[in-house]
């Protein structure tokens, strides 16, 4: 059903970036707060686009910035979020984030760099 799915997403997004400093992926909102989750799985599939360690927490807008349009140019993942909205957000809405990793993980298939279980 929808909650196996969004569990199994969760999971996924958990070990894909398991080994990322200031990541700790326990939901599809607060997680995410500080755009390091986006960065991290991101950079999980495409490290030379930027250095993970230069990156700071606090540094939200930038995080946002740089893990949306990178994910845009590298996987062609359409930039479903906004960043002022992500900004002004000290929670994101969790139907959106669910969304957009949905929209990066499909991205990442169809690039071949995500193999599914299923063919």
């Amino acid at each position: 059903g929808p909650l196996g799915s969004k569990n199994m997403l969760l999971e996924w997004c958990r070990a894909m970036t398991r080994n990322y400093e200031h990541v700790d992926i326990q939901n599809f909102s607060s997680s995410w707060s500080s755009g390091m989750a986006f960065c991290a799985l991101i950079h999980k599939f495409f490290p030379e686009a930027f250095d993970y360690a230069e990156l700071d927490p606090a540094k939200r807008r930038h995080n946002f910035t740089l893990a949306f349009s990178t994910a845009e140019k590298l996987a062609d993942c359409a930039q479903l979020l906004e960043v002022d909205d992500m900004v002004r957000l000290a929670v994101p809405d969790s139907k959106c984030v669910y969304t957009y990793i949905q929209e990066l993980y499909r991205s990442l298939v169809q690039k071949g760099l995500v193999k599914t279980k299923k063919k």
